[in-house]
Order: structure tokens, then sequence, then C-alpha cells
């Protein structure tokens, strides 16, 4: 084996592994494919893309359980539905997250509206947004895509 040929067969193998993971800046990181396969369309469609579902189409608008919502994309706790509350939106909204669970970026997609998006700190799965309208103790309102949720009650 030559110098060329080790060194272009190093550097297939250097390409060949998942470099998007090293370089999504997240714990968990994913190709599009492996996202697709673990989600469906509509949750690839808010987690991945940043959609946002219609109003009022999620079932977590009715929950009212003890328990804890976790991401869907990487299963991580990200709301205590303590600081769940009913903010008449059409979205499930909470006053806080879990500490350390969402990290948020300025959104300026909004004609003429800068907005605060929030994600999961661990695999930057979009959740929805982040007002200065809640209620005490926090004056936040998380308004969340239930489909970007997972509920798991209280034992």
């Amino acid at each position: 084996m030559n110098r060329r040929t080790l060194f272009l067969t190093a550097c297939a193998a250097v390409l060949a592994r998942p470099v998007y993971a090293a370089a999504c800046g997240f714990e968990i990181c994913r190709s599009d494919a492996e996202w697709r396969e673990r989600l469906t369309e509509e949750e690839y469609m808010v987690l991945r893309e940043e959609a946002t579902e219609r109003p009022y189409t999620s079932a977590l608008n009715e929950e009212t359980r003890p328990g804890t919502y976790h991401c869907r994309g990487c299963d991580l706790p990200v709301y205590d539905a303590a600081a769940k509350y009913d903010s008449e939106t059409g979205w499930p909204s909470f006053f806080e997250s879990i500490p350390d669970a969402v990290r948020t970026k300025e959104d300026r997609n909004f004609i003429f509206q800068v907005r605060t998006e929030v994600h999961c700190r661990r695999c930057g799965s979009h959740f929805g947004h982040v007002f200065d309208d809640g209620p005490a103790p926090t004056g936040k309102r998380h308004c969340l895509n239930g489909l970007s949720l997972a509920f798991s009650p209280a034992a």
C-alpha cells in the first residue's frame, strides 16, 4: 500500500463516520434519515423543520394529571406537569421548564416580530415559543407543540 492509497483510505474512513454528530452542537445528533425513521411526518415537521401544529389539536391540551413531559426526540424530561396551565391559546403551555432542559434562540421568521424559540437542549428539537405574557411566578408562557412532547404520568 503506497502513501496515496493510505491517505485516501484514511480520508474515506473519516468521511464515512457521522461527522454531523460532532458538528450538530447537541449531545444527541442524528442524520435526517434517522430522524425521519423515528418520527411521524407531522412530528418531523414540528421537531426538525420548526413547523407549528394546528391549535386545539393536541391531546396534551386536556392533560391534567401529575407527571413529566419529555422531549419526543430524545426522551429528556423537559417540563413538569405542575408548571402547566391553560393559556387558552390552543397549545399546551407552561410557566417554566425543568432546570437546564431547554435552550432558546431568537426567531425572526415571523414578519415584523422577533420571537423566542424554545428547543431541547440535548437534541435540538423544536418545541415552540416563549412569550412574556404568562402567569406568576415567572411571567413566561412556554407555548408548545403537543407533537414535540411525550407525557409520562407520575407513578
